[in-house]
């Protein structure tokens, strides 16, 4: 699933004639290619929801076969729109992705490594001292989110950034209400209560950038025009957990 509904506050003015996930990147919009990179991975069909500005998004998803395109009507939150998606998930982990980041981080080596663990959630972090905020133990377990948060495990847990790439159980959106305003880390805070299987993945020596700033948007695209190709370093270059 590609996360897709967001105002993208941040880009203010200018998400206001545009949705995030369609700002051009090399001069095509961001959306297709983080369905590429899913494709690739042979995760498909994607679900990719919308909200604000959302008949922009179903024009340019209208030929894409293996895309279920969720029109929200209201805001949900990002846990609210994956609770919606459930139906479509079937048994098998879901891979759930940020529609606003560009990154060279394997989508398939992920989710092999969520299978291989046996986590009920597994969350891809990597060390980003601006958004440091999700607090892991040193087995891996996600402890908390936010400074103050100490949970599970033992000794002062470390302090990475989500990265916008998470693998779950979809059986267990059913904690989330349907149909209202929910917040993803409301849910793992619960799982995380409930002595579930919540992980880190930690990732390193790869290349990541969000769209969530004019500025942010506008080194991404000079990093990829310096690069001379979006296609230069794809592969997943490396993580703390192995693979």
């Amino acid at each position: 699933m590609i996360l897709a509904a967001g105002l993208g506050t941040r880009l203010l003015p200018h998400t206001l004639t545009r949705p995030k996930p369609l700002f051009p990147v090399l001069g095509r919009p961001l959306l297709l290619w983080l369905l590429d990179d899913l494709r690739r991975a042979g995760l498909t069909p994607v679900v990719v929801n919308a909200w604000h500005l959302r008949e922009q998004i179903a024009e340019l998803l209208a030929e894409e076969a293996d895309v279920i395109l969720q029109m929200e009507e209201e805001k949900l939150g990002t846990g609210g729109s994956i609770r919606l998606a459930q139906p479509h998930f079937g048994d098998q982990p879901a891979l759930v992705t940020n529609g606003d980041i560009l990154h060279t981080i394997d989508y398939a080596w992920v989710y092999a490594q969520h299978r291989a663990a046996g986590n009920d959630a597994t969350l891809v972090l990597h060390d980003y001292p601006r958004f440091n905020n999700v607090a892991m133990a040193a087995d891996q377990w996600i402890v908390g989110f936010g400074n103050s948060e100490q949970g599970r495990g033992d000794g002062r847990p470390r302090m990475l950034a989500f990265t916008g790439i998470q693998v779950i159980d979809p059986a267990l959106l059913s904690l989330i209400p349907p149909g209202i305003f929910y917040n993803s880390i409301d849910w793992y805070r619960e799982l995380i209560r409930q002595g579930r299987r919540v992980r880190a993945l930690v990732v390193k020596d790869h290349f990541w950038l969000d769209m969530g700033t004019p500025a942010d948007y506008q080194r991404l695209q000079q990093t990829l025009l310096l690069a001379g190709s979006l296609g230069q370093g794809r592969e997943h270059q490396g993580g703390e957990n192995g693979g």
